[in-house]
């Protein structure tokens, strides 16, 4: 008998395996010589099935991701390979942690700014279709296949999203245990180079950890063991920076001649990558405010909070501007339990990140979790002005 294997994906839908597919989903059935004629024609008519209902890419399925009409191949509308059809991303939810991972999937470098894919030309084609998801990334994902989904309803190619990272892969780390740990390795000419520690500084740590899209610098040190060495070139230039630059390349540097071995490679740790939510309320664009650090989220203290970091957070989120509801609405989304992560924020409102913003160090402060920070923004669907939660006329408070 001709077994049928099968496996759950997104939305319910089951796809056979082990057995080749002509197009639409049709069973090739290469063996069905010794296969019962029931059970050819159940496998049959289950294809059938699934092509009529999901045909070609319905799935929500894609194989690859490009940035086309910009200036190099890291800048440019926002398109994915959905079967053999390219096709582009709605901008809704479309921020800087989306494109943060898309500038890692695509090896450049770091997330320099989102724009409209409709500045990008040659112009896309009416019938070009529009990718039936939304991404909702929180930015420390590897591939927007990583990142949370939600339908797209009403795209049209007006609301094509645009992505600019910094260029072409010039820095890593490398042999560490993820993506933010490593041996330091630069590429120059087309090859890549160690970098020795003499000519090293802790301000470079803190640009190459910015370049990468990870959290802050903790750690620059000479030497690394025998199984972490680098085994080809040394990079002959020495980099000398402020530790403000946005990327190595933005760093003064010269031509260094040394004598360095690999003994002397840099090796960098930072942390990890940002990210922060917001929880209890009706959409990921109102709730209490957590944060991610070293793997585990946290809440914000209050002390120090103002409007314009209420700006940040919703801008970081794509979710529009920050509203200014009742201490009480706040207060109806809950305290927070364990970890207490960040206290005395200070943001002048245009920073892209809440992690640019001052504060103490992670994990001190002097507060309990009644003083949590909430976050209410206007969202991507807010139609009923900056009293929604006064409630209509005729009506009572949407918080009761």
């Amino acid at each position: 008998m001709l077994l049928l294997q099968t496996r759950p994906l997104s939305r319910g839908a089951l796809v056979a395996q082990n057995s080749p597919l002509l197009p639409w989903g049709l069973l090739a059935a290469s063996d069905s010589s010794s296969a019962s004629p029931v059970a050819w024609l159940m496998a049959l008519l289950f294809s059938l099935i699934l092509a009529i209902y999901t045909g070609p890419g319905i799935l929500g399925s894609f194989s690859r991701v490009r940035l086309v009409g910009g200036d190099h191949r890291c800048e440019g509308r926002v398109e994915l390979q959905q079967d053999d059809e390219w096709v582009t991303v709605c901008d809704d939810y479309w921020n800087m942690d989306s494109v943060a991972v898309l500038c890692r999937e695509l090896g450049c470098g770091a997330a320099r700014k989102t724009m409209s894919g409709t500045m990008y030309g040659p112009v896309t084609p009416k019938d070009q279709k529009v990718f039936i998801h939304l991404f909702r990334c929180n930015g420390i994902e590897e591939s927007l296949s990583q990142c949370e989904r939600e339908d797209a309803i009403g795209c049209s190619h007006d609301e094509d999203a645009g992505a600019v990272c910094e260029g072409p892969e010039s820095v890593r780390l490398a042999d560490g245990p993820g993506r933010c740990q490593g041996r330091v390795e630069v590429k120059f000419q087309g090859e890549w180079s160690s970098v020795c520690q003499a000519g090293w500084s802790f301000a470079a740590a803190k640009v190459v950890c910015r370049q990468l899209g990870c959290g802050r610098a903790t750690l620059t040190r000479r030497g690394c063991n025998k199984a972490t060495q680098g085994q080809g070139a040394i990079w002959q230039r020495k980099a000398s920076c402020s530790g403000q630059e946005v990327s190595l390349q933005d760093c003064l540097s010269e031509v260094w001649e040394h004598n360095c071995t690999h003994n002397e490679d840099v090796w960098v740790e930072c942390e990890d990558p940002f990210a922060l939510k917001l929880v209890g309320g009706r959409s990921h664009c109102e709730g209490r405010l957590e944060v991610l650090h070293k793997g585990e989220w946290g809440s914000v203290c209050d002390d120090g909070w103002g409007q314009d970091a209420d700006r940040v957070v919703c801008r970081q989120l794509g979710c529009g501007q920050p509203l200014s509801p009742p201490v009480k609405v706040r207060r109806r989304f809950g305290p927070g339990v364990g970890r207490i992560w960040l206290d005395d924020v200070k943001c002048s409102g245009k920073e892209p990140s809440l992690e640019q913003c001052l504060h103490r160090s992670w994990g001190y402060h002097n507060c309990n979790h009644r003083e949590d920070v909430a976050v209410v923004c206007e969202g991507q669907s807010w139609v009923d002005g900056p009293a929604w939660w006064e409630g209509r006329t005729g009506g009572g408070s949407l918080w009761g």
